[in-house]
């Protein structure tokens, strides 16, 4: 979407419904856009004002408050120990039990940081 119509409140609603009937979205966006749609014009004007999407979350969040609360998958692809150490203990447990694998003994940020390194293999099974 070019930045000049970003301003136009209309283009903003045609562009999220055009996205939204996009036939190549996965479950978690057309999710989103299931609970996006009947509000749509809520959602337009904030982001045709410029608002950040994060403050867009809590505003439409009285709305629907299922809309902010999707959460899509953690790429754990070609992450390095210092983009580990970015991610939170729960981000860490999340990728763990996508494995399908459990960290006892674990105590610190740092054992989940290694389990995950040293379950990398896995991931790469499962995505194939």
């Amino acid at each position: 979407m070019p930045k000049t119509d970003v301003k136009s409140k209309p283009k903003v609603e045609a562009a999220l419904g055009s996205y939204c009937a996009s036939s190549s979205l996965g479950p978690r966006e057309k999710k989103i856009c299931y609970y996006i749609d009947p509000i749509k014009r809520d959602v337009a004007q904030p982001f045709s004002t410029g608002m950040p999407s994060d403050r867009v979350c809590k505003r439409i969040n009285q709305a629907n408050p299922e809309i902010c609360s999707v959460k899509f998958p953690i790429k754990t692809e070609k992450l390095e120990v210092k983009d580990l150490s970015k991610l939170r203990v729960k981000q860490l447990k999340q990728i763990l039990g996508e494995r399908g694998v459990e960290c006892k003994g674990c105590l610190e940020k740092g054992d989940y940081i290694k389990r995950v390194q040293e379950t990398e293999h896995l991931a790469n099974n499962i995505e194939l």
